[in-house]
């Protein structure tokens, strides 16, 4: 062989990993946005929902994270039981059936019941895809890797209300749904190109029930818990917005629900961007020092919010100006918090994943139910949610520990 024609091989070989690790990348941050697109998507028409189906739209959201939050506590020791693969296969499955089973009904209760099915099946993708980032990167790759999957699964909060919007437009919430069964679909067939990323090696060769005493083992660990719950309580903040905003924006402020997607899409751009820094931050700064800057930074945007709502001044435009701070600090939290989280404990990342994410994506019961609660339709309610749990997010990474500095 020629040396010229060796180089063309080894181009060639290049190229092609090249082109996997893209593809890989892909489909793990589509597999990430799962969560995001099956809420966000319909929220244009949830005051359209309420009213046709004389119920509270709220409580499809409140279902599916309930049941998003614990059924990845199953998830979890199972994949590490038998791979990441088989797992998500049934759990696409399963979400497209349940988003089906939505479109076909015809009141608030059954699109409750099936949203809880939905959410059994879709909890395997977020879930999964971080676990597999930590079974081939460590600590600080890995945030990096997070990090640029969360660049890519920022579409679909973006593109989700916009599309949600147009829908409803020529059509009604129903085609939502469909919709969401034909991404299920489609991303079920995508997971033949995803490869298993725990060897039969690696595995968790323990019956399952055993393998949920792992949980223990894991709320018992200091550092691992300081580090998820950063994430969970900032996640807290981010749902009481994500739940109470079509309300207050649609609602109280007048804003049409086609520019409402607008205005939401404006927080994904600032996470986006943050994500795209943070590839490089993490390389430059401790992981928790950079959490500790970006709690600090959206802490005080929610104070000035605060302020400026309890005085009722400039009116939305105040309220999208500190949400979209906060919403940008969460490409830095997300990523580098779960990546520090994992990285305590390798050995289990499928169930550490899991317990992440059940915290994580669990959050959204605590914001739906305060919400509901206190809410009186202003922005009060929602301020004061993200600000409290925003100011515990950062609290909570104080003060002295054994907490790695890389």
């Amino acid at each position: 062989m020629t040396e010229k024609h060796m180089k063309n091989v080894m181009t060639m070989e290049g190229n092609e990993r090249a082109v996997a690790r893209l593809l890989f990348l892909g489909i793990l941050g589509a597999l990430m946005a799962f969560t995001s697109l099956s809420t966000d998507i319909y929220l244009p028409a949830m005051p359209a929902m309420a009213k046709e189906l004389h119920g509270d739209a709220e409580l499809t959201i409140t279902g599916f994270l309930v049941c998003f939050a614990f059924a990845q506590l199953i998830w979890g020791p199972i994949s590490d039981s038998i791979g990441r693969r088989r797992p998500l296969f049934i759990g696409m499955w399963v979400f497209a059936a349940g988003a089906a089973g939505c479109a076909l009904s015809h009141s608030i209760e059954e699109i409750v019941l099936w949203r809880i099915v939905q959410a059994f099946g879709a909890c395997t993708g977020p879930m999964l895809a971080r676990a597999m980032i930590r079974d081939l990167f460590s600590r600080t790759h890995a945030a990096q890797m997070l990090s640029t999957i969360m660049i890519i699964m920022a579409i679909a909060p973006i593109a989700g209300p916009l599309l949600g919007g147009q829908i409803i437009q020529v059509s009604s919430w129903h085609g939502i749904f469909w919709l969401l069964t034909a991404v299920g679909a489609l991303m079920f067939i995508s997971l033949f190109w995803l490869p298993e990323t725990l060897p039969e090696e690696k595995r968790v060769h323990a019956s399952i029930g055993n393998a949920f005493v792992n949980y223990l083992y894991l709320l018992r660990h200091r550092i691992f818990m300081r580090f998820t719950l950063c994430v969970t309580f900032y996640y807290v903040a981010a749902y009481a917005f994500i739940a109470g905003s079509p309300r207050v924006y649609i609602s109280y402020f007048g804003v049409a629900p086609q520019r409402y997607g607008w205005l939401f899409a404006i927080n994904i751009v600032g996470v986006m961007v943050l994500s795209f820094f943070n590839r490089y931050l993490v390389y430059r700064f401790s992981l928790r020092r950079l959490l500790q800057i970006a709690t600090a930074i959206a802490l005080l945007a929610l104070l000035v919010m605060t302020v400026f709502v309890r005085a009722k001044s400039y009116g939305i435009y105040s309220i999208v100006l500190m949400v979209f701070i906060f919403f940008s600090m969460n490409g830095i939290v997300a990523a580098s918090a779960t990546a520090a989280a994992l990285d305590e404990v390798p050995h289990i990342a499928g169930s550490a994943s899991a317990l992440i994410g059940s915290l994580q994506y669990g959050s959204g019961i605590v914001s739906s139910l305060l919400l509901a609660i206190f809410s009186k339709g202003t922005p009060v309610a929602m301020t004061w949610i993200m600000l409290l749990f925003t100011a515990a997010s950062f609290l909570v990474l104080l003060g002295k520990s054994q907490m790695q500095a890389d």
